[in-house]
């Protein structure tokens, strides 16, 4: 048995609550190493860089949130912690250096304004995630903000599902426009529709053991699996129960739904969610996605005729509080006070009329936070870096802001719509596997000196026909990445970057890249 199913076994994570109170009165050094694993379960997380301050991620089903929440939280972050807030791509914020003293006066101020942090971490379902704009786009299939709602409901502080092998993400969406990468997920429910002879049915197909992260990365597996709204939770409750009970508990490396899935093979897989639901499931039905993927981010009309959502920018996802509070404030004032996040680190301001559209594009914080970046921003995407996680072996945010900043001098006006993620392990929490050009932070040795550096990959793409990016450079020095770099965005706006293929066991690139290298 590995430690933290040791810890498990012992007492439920959702059990720590009680000593929350008690650890604050006697400080962070005096909890023990086991309870500092069980605090995750509660969104606490003691980072090493950072000793004796915790990091708070705050659970936002579907990325929806309102004015008064965000208020709430810039009040926290500068009251209670340093100030800075981090979007994450799962569409959550997380508050830095909050003091274990702080804890349950942080906890109140949030339970106030309907928020929490309950199993935003270790083995629960995570954050359950969705189109930003679910419900407003004129595109979507379907609105899946109910569906994501139930789930969330049905799992939260249910013990039930409080000790799964390891975490388990899902992600559901009725919109075509690939704004989220489900084929990351351990269950992706996306948009699809079945006729069966009798009409046309809406609903999803089930995609299922996605990954990122440590022992290697997968892409969802499609089940062939269509259910209905009304279906689809007892069959999302289904998939997690079978997780929770055969998924392996010894080797947390090889612990995720995908490990389960390859052991059983899509065939069992799928008999044995039939036979916990007793009854026989509909196969897949016609995909719904395009071969596009949309940020969202920019001015675009809603289906409620005369409005409009914005999308903001937040560059690399962070942002001061009194911005978080002015940003709050606009969407008060040009909006009905509703924000969603997005998975590509933007705040979307939500039913701004036609004739309030003109004055918000008149705001300072407007100009701050662009609807409309260059292209080489808007497709900026980092992970937190070494700056607060224990994990990350570079700096990212900060890095990849100078990066993005050296390419525009460099290329300029011609820089074509790119995504570029950063990750600084290869958790990869920046998501570097799905985007058009993907960083991987690591060390390397030039000259006899250790240097921050990465590994470059490219052509990962979401959607119908996904791709994970793939390895084309090792070990380039970050001070010498926007050379590099100057060579393959070009070329990327030309191929997209699809033509990559893999090559016996490494992959290659084909013959039309570009020849760049570190030196």
């Amino acid at each position: 048995m590995n430690k933290i199913e040791a810890i498990k076994t012992e007492r439920d994570g959702l059990a720590v609550k009680d000593m929350i109170a008690q650890y604050a009165k006697s400080g962070w050094e005096s909890i023990p190493e086991a309870d500092i694993q069980r605090l995750k379960w509660y969104g606490l997380f003691l980072r090493n860089p950072t000793p004796g301050f915790f990091m708070i991620r705050v659970r936002m089903p579907g990325g929806k949130t309102g004015s008064y929440q965000l208020r709430a939280l810039a009040d926290i972050a500068g009251t209670y912690g340093n100030g800075v807030l981090d979007l994450t791509t799962r569409q959550q914020i997380q508050l830095r250096q909050i003091k274990i003293e702080d804890v349950p006066a942080v906890f109140v101020k949030m339970e106030e304004v309907g928020l929490t942090s309950l199993q935003t971490g270790m083995d629960n379902v995570r954050n359950v995630m969705t189109c930003p704009v679910a419900g407003l786009s004129p595109d979507e299939v379907s609105d899946a903000t109910p569906l994501v709602r139930a789930i969330n409901e049905e799992i939260l502080g249910n013990p039930a599902y409080s000790n799964l092998p390891r975490k388990f993400n899902v992600a559901v969406t009725g919109c075509p426009d690939n704004c989220v990468h489900m084929e990351t997920q351990d269950l992706a429910l996306v948009p699809a529709y079945r006729d069966d002879g009798h009409g046309r049915s809406v609903g999803y197909n089930l995609l299922a053991g996605g990954k990122l992260g440590s022992g290697g990365y997968r892409i969802a597996t499609p089940l062939d699996i269509f259910v209905t709204g009304d279906e689809a939770l007892a069959v999302s409750r289904a998939i997690i129960e079978i997780f929770r009970d055969h998924g392996s508990r010894e080797n947390r490396t090889q612990a995720r739904l995908a490990f389960l899935l390859e052991e059983w093979g899509e065939e069992r897989f799928r008999e044995e969610t039939e036979t916990r639901l007793g009854k026989t499931l509909s196969p897949a039905g016609v995909d719904a996605r395009k071969a596009i993927e949309k940020s969202h981010i920019g001015i675009y009309r809603q289906t409620q005729p005369g409005m409009n959502y914005v999308g903001l920018k937040v560059l690399v996802g962070r942002i001061t509080h009194d911005n978080l509070a002015k940003i709050a404030a606009l969407a008060e004032k040009y909006g009905t006070g509703e924000v969603r996040i997005s998975p590509a680190q933007a705040l979307i301001i939500t039913n701004v009329s036609d004739r309030k559209i003109g004055d918000l594009d008149q705001e300072p914080l407007v100009k701050q936070f662009a609807y409309n970046p260059s292209p080489v921003y808007k497709g900026l995407v980092s992970c937190v870096g070494s700056d607060y996680c224990n994990l990350a072996v570079i700096e990212t945010k900060g890095r990849a802001v100078e990066t993005a900043k050296a390419l525009e001098a460099r290329l300029g006006s011609t820089l074509k719509p790119i995504t570029m993620h950063w990750s600084g392990c290869p958790a990869a929490c920046g998501n570097h596997l799905v985007a058009d050009i993907g960083l991987l932070g690591k060390k390397a040795k030039v000259e006899g000196k250790v240097v921050d550096a990465v590994d470059i990959y490219v052509g990962g793409r979401s959607g119908p026909d996904p791709k994970l990016a793939v390895k084309i450079m090792e070990d380039v020095p970050c001070d010498r990445l926007p050379m590099v770099l100057e060579g393959l965005v070009p070329y990327h706006a030309r191929a997209k970057m699809h033509r990559v293929r893999e090559g016996g066991k490494k992959p290659v690139l084909s013959k039309e890249v570009p020849n760049v290298t570190a030196a």
